[in-house]
């Protein structure tokens, strides 16, 4: 085990750290060996600790389990990141002949955010007020334009999907009804 300056434990690989969650639902730090918050997981989360909770009974993954609970608790903290309609788009799409497509188009738009987010605070570093208002102009226009490509590029694949499956249904449904369907140009 290595250590930092502030002597917090360290996993010494890229392995994630493993945390048991017990049926009364305390929290276990496998590499400091003590009990832990759901505050402390949060917090490994924020520093981009990679983290794993299993079921200390079974050794069920529960990280992701683990991942909603801190949001949803956020959530309900008084300044929600998504609006009632947001979650309910998102709900709609659980069990939609989209729903992977949903979840990797949300997915490669938070992570270009991200992106953007750590460029704009790296650039923040080395420049004065005078060059960061400079700086934030064309660079928010840009990285806008880039989400707004990678967003466009994501719906057109996700509407191609949506178009084949419509097909193959369409395909099946005729078959079984004995008409063959119509060969495309």
């Amino acid at each position: 085990m290595v250590t930092k300056k502030n002597k917090e434990p360290v996993a010494s690989d890229d392995s994630p750290r493993v945390i048991k969650k017990y049926p009364n639902r305390r929290l276990y730090d496998t590499l400091t060996s003590s009990y832990i918050t759901l505050a402390e997981v949060k917090k490994m989360v924020m520093d981009q600790v990679q983290i794993m909770v299993v079921d200390a009974k079974n050794q069920m993954d529960l990280t992701r389990s683990i991942l909603l609970q801190i949001i949803l608790e956020q959530e309900a903290e008084g300044s929600p990141m998504f609006s009632q309609k947001a979650l309910e788009n998102m709900i709609r799409f659980y069990g939609h002949a989209l729903q992977g497509y949903m979840g990797t188009y949300l997915e490669r738009n938070v992570q270009t955010f991200v992106e953007m987010q750590k460029k704009i605070s790296d650039n923040s570093l080395a420049n004065t007020p005078e060059s960061w208002m400079q700086l934030m102009s064309p660079f928010m226009k840009g990285s806008s334009s880039n989400l707004t490509d990678e967003s466009s590029r994501l719906f057109t694949q996700m509407h191609e999907a949506m178009q084949t499956h419509l097909k193959q249904q369409t395909d099946q449904m005729l078959s079984v009804m004995g008409v063959k369907p119509k060969e495309q140009p």
